[in-house]
């Protein structure tokens, strides 16, 4: 089994309980993956909130914009990494350094780091890699009775 072999029923059980997401890397242009992911998600009535600090201030589809996780003023389910490899370990650090801690680190497809992974498990929070979760949520048809 590759570490990048997640059960239908971890996946599910994420995607049906976290309620706050906090996308590193969100972006504001309508034709970023990034930015259909958020709205994606806002659409499926999760509260999703931007971590850029190109747009740290502003509003995305009413949704607020913060510089770092730090900044977020609410505890965070699910940080979402839409950053690339290289930084994703960085991200995780910030991620691992709130207060409380989030449930999930989710990094995207093509984005992983075994390193910052081992480190958030052994604090016990979840990690997801090169996934997206708009492709599980519709594989695994969350949301439809």
């Amino acid at each position: 089994m590759s570490r990048d072999d997640y059960s239908d029923a971890l996946l599910r059980d994420i995607l049906s309980t976290v309620k706050t997401i906090a996308m590193v890397g969100a972006s504001d242009k309508e034709t970023r993956p990034s930015h259909v992911l958020f709205a994606y998600l806002l659409a499926r009535g999760y509260q999703v909130i931007g971590v850029n600090p190109g747009l740290a201030g502003k509003s995305v589809l009413g949704a607020a914009f913060f510089k770092t996780l730090a900044d977020v003023p609410e505890p965070i389910d699910l940080v979402d990494i839409f950053r690339n490899s290289a930084a994703a370990g960085g991200v995780v650090d910030e991620a691992l350094a709130l207060e409380p801690k989030p449930k999930v680190i989710w990094m995207q497809p093509g984005v992983r780091d075994d390193a910052a992974a081992a480190r958030a498990r052994a604090l016990g929070v979840k990690v997801v890699m090169n996934r997206c979760p708009k492709i599980e949520y519709e594989r695994l048809a969350i949301g439809k009775a």
